[in-house]
């Protein structure tokens, strides 16, 4: 039996329904946030698989972040991603913020993703 969806699970369905139907094949970057950390993925979707990661907790961000959950530690996330997709030959994305409002952390690390050289 499906139980009831919350509103957050509802937001990020329809955001994400809304970019699947404008992705033509770009891969999709998503955006998960916590109190305490930021955590993005660039998953293509027709294959079902994650290509890059990225996230507060990975161990070459982890030690020079007083916090992961800031803006400061979202904007180091963003760079870190860009430069992961780079090196799997990812330029294009589609920019999926997961049902988050666009500010703040998820605004930080999309800025620094596209400074890191990602196209959304």
């Amino acid at each position: 039996m499906v139980g009831r969806l919350t509103q957050q699970e509802r937001r990020a369905a329809r955001v994400r329904r809304a970019l699947k139907a404008r992705a033509f094949g770009r891969p999709r970057l998503s955006v998960f946030r916590s109190h305490k950390n930021i955590y993005v993925q660039i998953i293509d979707d027709e294959k079902g698989v994650t290509l890059a990661a990225a996230s507060t907790l990975d161990p070459k961000v982890k030690g020079t972040l007083k916090t992961g959950g800031d803006i400061g530690a979202a904007a180091v996330v963003g760079k870190l991603i860009a430069e992961r997709a780079k090196s799997a030959g990812i330029s294009d994305v589609v920019f999926d913020r997961g049902g988050y409002l666009y500010h703040g952390r998820v605004k930080a690390l999309a800025d620094a993703a596209r400074e890191g050289g990602l196209n959304f």
